[in-house]
């Protein structure tokens, strides 16, 4: 008997390897960029508008120019110093090669001295050379020095070397125009919308410097749209506060020296803090260094801490509490709160590439003593104004703990007296309180709403009808889903809550399967094409948000018949070709009728009772994934973020339904 051979190949020392030139991005890039997805093309294309507004910060230029064509190729010109890309004696290379060919090289290293680049978005000296590295191809063109410099790259390779030549402009700068590589993201349609946020943030956060965007559109015209705020932060607190607010929009600047550690190197910080109290409106964005912090970090740990315990000691000292009333939280000065902190800092430590929060132990203590001083000197110079921001931010606590009882006494009434039909537009509720009868019908649109509802049981069985193709829950982010109506009037009337982290969540509560109130979700679709879908897109959320309720068994489909056979007085219902075919050989030599049956709006109350939600004669199928992995994988594949792993799904197997396809 012949030995047993493994497969495997051995792990030994020649199997590392190094990744190196262009792969170490191209391989790699969600380790630069956070995603290979979209988001990361995106923060690919803010690693080039970061270099030019460093350079206008340094006073180097007021405009800054985007251009978005319409072959998703993306131009950024600025009116700076010009890169350095001519020869290095320092270095004994060339300044292009270290800028856009080399990781961890550039100009902002040495920049707790003062001398360039003081405060700038980008110090890690990645930006522009992950970005060429990530491009389909890439142009620079660089004024400087009464020359004019050229260099052009392809996928990480430039071509032609440096071009350089005498020039007579007297406005130096930077101009950089690629295309992100869909070899590297799976995604490269960044949408005007993107565009119009980033640069409209930078604006405020840099006051004078015109931010001017030019979006190319399918048919080749252009929209144009220009960004200025003269006075920065505060200006844009005035534009969103409007009429409206309870106190005078405020700025406050400081600038500090620190160290985050006794045994490191000391840096500065600076601070600018525009904020008002308003009635109507809130809002609170952290910005350090010019990066948006999504997350915010310690700026916000800062703002947090000292908004909260000054406005609590503010409360005790002038008696504004009841007796035996709980301490204010930060989220009920945060109902009447319009802020907008801009940091900056020599020494910058970030969550990771992507700088969505800082981590700068100083930065949040020095911010956080910053803020209670000058609220503490506010308060008091300004005591009409303290009055209503205290009696405003009062009124907040105590409507939140109200609505957090009403909460809990909810939860404990769940299945007894809410009444989710007067919150949930067009839900049908069934009557008994038994769980373990109860079931839902997920359908598609208000006429199959009415039929299933003069078919259904109403003792046990429930209506949510769904209007329209529901939001692809796999390829969307958290933010965008939760604001759909559609999928939080679906998961309200489930009230199982969702499995996801808790600060995504703001009106719906964490996963409970205790709290189910339903022993069957069933979901009840036209048997085509668009039924198939929505079915999927259904199944696609509970899958991201609430899996367990498929691990578990509670979700099933329910089969409806795709044929009507009709002989004399008799109707047979067939759900596949192969059962209608059985049905009309029984039936040979006999006058008998076939026909493709209706969409579940245009059934008989009977027919639907009989087919579809009669217990004794329905068909369920129910959904229990046998394999996570290979569901998680089939999920990716085709609704997901990997194009081109659908491109070869598609490749390999399309052929198969061909014959499908409806070319009328």
């Amino acid at each position: 008997m012949a030995a047993k051979t493994s497969s495997k190949k051995e792990y030994g020392n020649e199997a590392i390897r190094s990744l190196k030139g262009a792969d170490r991005v191209r391989k790699r890039p969600a380790v630069i960029f956070g995603s290979d997805g979209l988001d990361g093309c995106k923060h690919s294309v803010f690693e080039i508008i970061s270099n030019s507004i460093d350079e206008a910060r340094e006073g180097y230029g007021t405009k800054i120019s985007v251009t978005r064509y319409n072959d998703n190729s993306i131009e950024v010109e600025d009116m700076g110093r010009g890169c350095p890309v001519d020869f290095n004696k320092a270095e004994n290379r060339y300044n292009w090669e270290l800028v856009y060919c080399e990781l961890y090289a550039g100009g902002k290293y040495d920049n707790v001295s003062g001398d360039n680049y003081e405060y700038s978005l980008g110090l890690n000296g990645l930006g522009a050379c992950a970005t060429q590295y990530s491009s389909e191809y890439m142009d620079v063109e660089v004024n400087r020095d009464g020359f004019l410099y050229n260099l052009h790259f392809e996928r990480g390779e430039n071509i032609g070397g440096l071009s350089k030549e005498p020039s007579k402009r007297r406005q130096t700068g930077t101009k950089t125009r690629w295309k992100p590589d869909l070899e590297v993201f799976t995604d490269i349609v960044i949408d005007k919308e993107y565009f119009c946020d980033v640069l409209k943030k930078q604006s405020i956060v840099n006051p004078g410097i015109t931010f001017v965007l030019k979006y190319q559109n399918d048919d080749g015209s252009f929209e144009s749209f220009e960004y200025l705020y003269e006075n920065g932060i505060l200006d844009y607190v005035q534009e969103i506060a409007g009429d409206s607010s309870l106190t005078q929009p405020r700025l406050w600047t400081a600038e500090r020296k620190g160290k985050d550690r006794e045994d490191m190197n000391e840096y500065k910080v600076k601070y600018n803090f525009a904020f008002c109290f308003s009635k109507t409106v809130k809002l609170a964005e952290y910005f350090h260094n010019s990066s948006f912090l999504e997350y915010g970090g310690s700026t916000e740990k800062a703002v947090r801490q000292a908004f909260t315990s000054y406005l609590d000691s503010y409360m005790k000292q002038n008696n504004k509490y009841l007796k035996n009333e709980a301490k204010l939280q930060f989220v009920d000065v945060e109902d009447c709160l319009i802020m907008v902190s801009s940091s900056f800092s020599t020494q910058t430590s970030y969550e990771n590439q992507t700088k969505k929060a800082i981590t700068n132990k100083f930065v949040q203590d020095a911010m956080t003593e910053f803020f209670r001083d000058r609220l503490h000197v506010y308060f008091i110079e300004n005591k009409q104004e303290a009055d209503r921001i205290a009696e405003q931010v009062l009124i907040n606590k105590r409507s939140r703990e109200t609505a957090e009882k009403q909460r809990l006494n909810i939860k404990k009434k769940l299945t007894g007296n809410l009444d989710i039909a007067n919150r949930v537009q067009k839900f049908v509720d069934c009557r008994t309180k038994d769980v373990s009868r109860r079931e839902i019908y997920i359908v598609e649109g208000d006429s199959a709403l009415g039929s299933v509802k003069l078919s259904r049981d109403a003792e046990f069985q429930g209506i949510m009808p769904v209007r329209g193709k529901i939001l692809n829950c796999l390829k969307a982010d958290y933010p965008r889903i939760f604001k759909s109506e559609i999928i939080t009037d679906l998961l309200k009337v489930l009230g199982c809550g969702v499995e996801v982290p808790g600060k995504f969540v703001k009106d719906l509560n964490a996963f409970d399967i205790n709290n189910l109130r339903w022993n069957k979700v069933i979901l009840c679709t036209d048997a085509d094409v668009d039924g198939f879908q929505i079915r999927t897109l259904i199944l696609t959320m509970i899958y991201r948000l609430c899996p367990t309720l498929i691990r578990e068994g509670y979700v099933y489909i329910a089969e409806t018949p795709l044929f009507e056979i009709t002989c004399g007085e008799k109707t047979w219902f067939a759900y596949t070709d192969k059962e209608k075919n059985d049905i009309v050989k029984t039936l040979e030599g006999k006058r008998y009728k076939v026909d493709r049956s209706k969409g579940l709006g245009e059934n008989d109350p009977e027919m639907m009772w009989l087919t579809t939600m009669n217990p004794e004669t329905r068909r369920l199928i129910k959904v229990m994934p046998e394999d996570a992995e290979a569901t998680a994988h089939s999920f990716d594949l085709l609704l997901g973020d990997n194009l081109q792993g659908r491109k070869d799904h598609i490749a390999e197997n399309g052929y198969k339904y061909l014959e499908m396809i409806d070319v009328s």
